[in-house]
């Protein structure tokens, strides 16, 4: 397993015990509900773990933000992000309940406060957030769509509040048509790993 602490060295003993139990949890509820696939499993702290935390090398939460994870499916990046920021409170939604109650278990199993798992659509989200974060769950334009009234006026961050979305391969197409700002940041510039090679992160502007 790749260690996450070579990439975030300034971890708590809690918060490495705490991605140090991740991998056996994901295995023990991956056998009774199938979240992750198989393949993905074997490569779980890269595939996912780190994958999830690529948005922290792009943007630092301050303390008591408020983020929304869209379309959660098993907890990513809403779980390993939780870890990481206690101080920041996550709300993970998926319109597939047998995924939040996995989020809800694993959740309890850490000991994370800082997390609410809903079964719901996005469109059905009540209250505003100041960053709204994803993995690849539409193409970018619906998803604005979805999340647009979601997002919290006053920002306070290097970037402004709106989407951070984890992306694979080119973007251009699948941009074009977005008329907000927005930004791309390659994970390969902080993460050697090949599997980064094509993995991005999407910053678009919502307030």
């Amino acid at each position: 397993m790749i260690s996450i602490a070579s990439y975030f060295s300034e971890l708590s003993k809690n918060q490495a015990q705490q991605f140090e139990k991740l991998p056996s949890l994901y295995r023990f509820w991956n056998e009774q509900i199938n979240v992750i696939s198989r393949k993905d499993m074997e490569n779980f702290n890269e595939r996912h773990v780190l994958h999830s935390l690529g948005i922290a090398k792009v943007l630092s939460f301050k303390k008591e933000t408020q983020v929304l994870d869209v379309g959660t499916g098993g907890g990513f990046p809403g779980i390993p992000l939780a870890i990481l920021f206690p101080e920041v409170q996550f709300t993970l939604v998926d319109s597939i309940g047998k995924k939040i109650k996995v989020v809800k278990e694993i959740s309890d199993e850490l000991g994370l406060q800082n997390i609410s798992a809903h079964h719901q659509r996005a469109e059905a989200v009540k209250g505003k957030y100041h960053f709204i974060v994803s993995r690849a769950v539409t193409q970018m334009p619906e998803f604005i769509e979805w999340v647009s009234s979601k997002i919290e006026k006053q920002s306070a961050h290097s970037l402004k509040n709106g989407i951070l979305y984890l992306k694979g391969g080119d973007l251009k197409e699948e941009l074009s048509s977005v008329k907000q700002k927005h930004s791309i940041f390659s994970l390969s510039d902080y993460f050697e790993e090949p599997f980064f090679e094509t993995k991005k992160v999407v910053h678009v502007e919502l307030n």
